[in-house]
């Protein structure tokens, strides 16, 4: 299996899968001397964790990480950083009865076609667990990211068809206080309900994440094939159950006419060039515009549900599944921090480009 390794300069490779003795992450191209944060890590991987609430899954994985590598007195050396995480909490048995048949909407089906094996427990490599390995790598590039002065912030902002009225900055504090990660209080509470009727009744729902990176200076990118724009949906929709990425006006801009999604300039207090709005999500020609980058991505609800669904089996004979084990009733909650970690990561692999750019 090829493909297990995402961005050029700041580059990180995956490895493990949902039930075997552990996952981990190297990442290669972290810039040496930089001050890392165990602790901040930990954070971040708390954030993603399984067995959060009654909205996440029952899997309860303690998230424990081992660096064994690259890092020497708190710095980076330069060398590739290894970390390890290691599973304590699967359950294998769970997936017994589905070895031989096709889930719904999952990899079942198309991991068999193109590789003639599929490990059934968890979905193996293509399960979710996986992006534990992401957030703990994006923690990293957070905190390099943050010696630049630059902040990534995402939180919910619609689970099914409730949704925010107002999307704009809230603190880190504002959002965490909510299980849904949505800082809006009241509809917090709405979404939270919601997600727990959907679990009762045996099924899932998706939802919508916002995210804003504040501190991003104009010119960052590589336009024409590799514009900034491309690499962050690339990198969303690598996510597990990501369905969607729009940036700035997004698809409501395709009904706009150009005179009300024009970005008008002026220049501030401190003489720096800005944008009265933000149609452009703080990207013009594939390149920053020192705006803050706006974007959103959805998520499809999980397709593993506990209601009996029609299916077929390896035989190609008609089956009927019901899909037991630990599963969240919706991933949105657990995926902002995902959406973090890849905006960060995307972001370190170009300020790394630019300085090559500038040489």
């Amino acid at each position: 299996m090829s493909f297990n390794t995402f961005g050029r300069f700041f580059r990180i490779t995956t490895y493990g899968e949902s039930h075997g003795l552990g996952i981990g992450v190297i990442i290669d191209g972290c810039p040496a001397g930089l001050m890392i944060d165990e602790e901040a890590i930990l954070h971040e991987m708390g954030r993603r964790r399984p067995g959060q609430s009654k909205l996440s899954t029952e899997r309860n994985e303690p998230d424990r990480l081992q660096i064994t590598s690259g890092i020497l007195d708190g710095k980076t050396t330069g060398a590739p950083i290894n970390i390890f995480i290691k599973n304590k909490n699967a359950r294998s048995k769970d997936y017994d009865k589905l070895k031989n048949v096709y889930r719904p909407s999952h990899a079942d089906y198309t991991y068999s076609m193109k590789y003639g094996i599929r490990d059934h427990r968890g979905g193996g490599r293509s399960s979710a667990r996986e992006t534990a390995c992401r957030v703990a790598a994006g923690s990293v590039a957070k905190q390099f990211l943050a010696l630049n002065g630059i902040a990534i912030q995402a939180y919910t902002s619609k689970i099914g068809n409730i949704s925010m009225n107002r999307l704009s900055d809230y603190s880190p504090e504002e959002i965490e206080k909510s299980n849904v990660r949505c800082p809006d209080v009241e509809v917090s509470s709405q979404m939270e309900a919601y997600i727990l009727k959907c679990k009762e009744e045996g099924d899932t729902c998706g939802g919508v994440i916002h995210c804003r990176i504040n501190g991003i200076a104009a010119g960052l990118g590589s336009p024409l094939y590799d514009k900034i724009e491309a690499r962050l949906a690339f990198a969303m929709l690598g996510i597990n159950a990501c369905s969607g990425f729009e940036y700035g006006s997004g698809f409501d801009g395709a009904s706009k006419k150009g005179s009300e999604n024009n970005d008008v300039f002026y220049t501030d207090e401190n003489n720096n060039i800005r944008t009265v709005s933000n149609n452009s999500g703080g990207i013009q020609g594939g390149l920053t515009n020192g705006m803050p980058i706006l974007f959103n991505t959805s998520f499809k609800p999980v397709s593993s549900i506990k209601k009996k669904q029609r299916t077929i089996d390896s035989a190609h004979k008609s089956a009927e599944v019901q899909i037991s084990g630990r599963h969240d009733p919706c991933v949105v909650p657990r995926a902002v921090p995902i959406v973090e970690a890849m905006a960060a990561l995307v972001l370190a692999d170009f300020l790394l480009a630019r300085r090559l750019d500038t040489l």
